[in-house]
């Protein structure tokens, strides 16, 4: 299949819905580039996929516009919008075969010579021979493979992807993940993929928006949002990260002196969102290293003394709980390259990091800090999001 040229950025331009009192988005501004692999990353009750069903056309906005290169298509039907959307639940018809489900826009649509469409379809989605099977008799991989067929074969500029791989095992989830990246790569045009799992974000997306209550906190490359995350939230919830509450108290050349628990560390200017007050000083988990003395402290690293209380063995890592003696809890992933002993609970350690690794963020004080400090927001914010379930059943994700 040839790849078409991309035809315009899709630009969202001050975009709200309110379900009565309840703002679930917004107004957002944001654009996709044409051609993009774009992911809208979150928790739920965040607004993404209430974003995206704005953009489809299923949920009417309440203010703001949608723009598809020149043209305005904030309040176009549905079926008048060259968008197609592929659910978590794929809403494939049961009681066609694969090949009907995939000819179905064609037909409606009127288009000619619709076989060798389909076909041509199937086989880029490795379905050949499959054409006269039910649903039913698809595995789940497949029935998903049947529904990004059925999008693709409309030729859309822009491919909506609403969690496609959520109901999938683990698995057959990274499996599909490999076959998105071909499908985008064979087919082309612009693809705007929902998702609450962060790896599955970082894993196809070229740009990743972070929403956060309605709003995007942070725009970038999955490797920009990792390395260098804009606030706390997106540092938790992204990944894991170590945040210590503290003051800068100074410079030293180009780097910010941080005071923390009895303690002063250094953080690199250019690696700061904040140059004074109250301060989060963030290191992710990966980039710190235990040690049993301060001699074996590599020179220019800083570094907190604890005890191990947990560990964790995960196969490709290990991970490892410390509680420090300011009363701080850290998570230090260690590498599994066969090298290094396993570290037992309960031993005295020197949790050690280079300031070059480190990243500095605004501490709102009046946020509740625990969440930061060493837990996942994506297993948090499933109990947020219940809180505000009832308010917004109409949009919620």
């Amino acid at each position: 299949m040839v790849v078409e040229e991309p035809s315009g950025a899709l630009r969202l331009v001050g975009l709200s819905k309110r379900f009565g009192a309840v703002t679930v988005v917004d107004r957002l501004d944001l654009t996709v580039p044409a051609g993009s692999f774009f992911a809208l990353l979150g928790p739920s009750g965040c607004g993404k996929t209430t974003t995206l069903r704005m953009v489809a056309g299923l949920t009417e906005p309440t203010g703001g516009r949608i723009l598809l290169g020149d043209e305005d298509i904030t309040r176009l039907r549905p079926y008048r919008r060259p968008v197609n959307t592929v659910f978590q639940s794929y809403a494939l018809f049961p009681h066609l075969d694969v090949f009907e489900n995939v000819a179905f826009g064609l037909r409606r649509r009127g288009v000619p010579e619709v076989a060798g469409q389909v076909r041509r379809m199937l086989s880029l989605v490795q379905l050949d021979g499959y054409e006269r099977h039910r649903p039913e008799q698809l595995s789940g991989g497949q029935q998903q493979r049947v529904a990004l067929a059925r999008a693709l074969v409309n030729r859309p500029r822009v491919l909506l992807l609403d969690e496609p791989l959520g109901a999938l095992d683990l698995a057959l989830r990274r499996r599909m993940q490999g076959e998105l990246r071909r499908l985008r790569t064979e087919v082309g045009g612009t693809f705007v993929h929902v998702t609450h799992d962060q790896e599955e974000a970082m894993t196809l997306a070229d740009t990743v928006a972070v929403m956060n209550a309605g709003r995007v906190e942070q725009l970038g490359t999955p490797a920009e949002l990792y390395e260098f995350p804009a606030t706390a939230f997106v540092a938790t919830f992204l990944g894991r990260s170590n945040l210590l509450a503290g003051t800068v108290n100074g410079r030293s050349g180009d780097d910010l002196l941080v005071e923390a628990y009895g303690r002063r560390f250094s953080v690199p200017s250019a690696r700061s969102r904040v140059d004074s007050g109250a301060v989060l000083l963030g290191v992710r988990p990966e980039k710190v290293r235990l040690v049993g003395t301060a001699e074996q402290v590599p020179a220019g690293h800083q570094w907190l003394d604890g005890t191990v209380t947990d560990v964790g063995y995960f196969g490709v890592s290990t991970e490892y709980s410390v509680r420090t003696g300011a009363g701080v809890e850290l998570s230090v992933f260690a590498a599994a390259d066969g090298e290094s002993a396993r570290i037992p609970a309960g031993s005295p350690v020197l949790a050690h990091w280079h300031p070059r690794h480190a990243f500095l963020l605004h501490h709102d004080p009046h946020h509740c800090l625990h969440h930061c400090l060493h837990h996942d927001l994506h297993d948090d914010a499933a109990a947020a999001a219940a809180a505000a379930a009832a308010a917004v059943r109409a949009g919620r994700e």
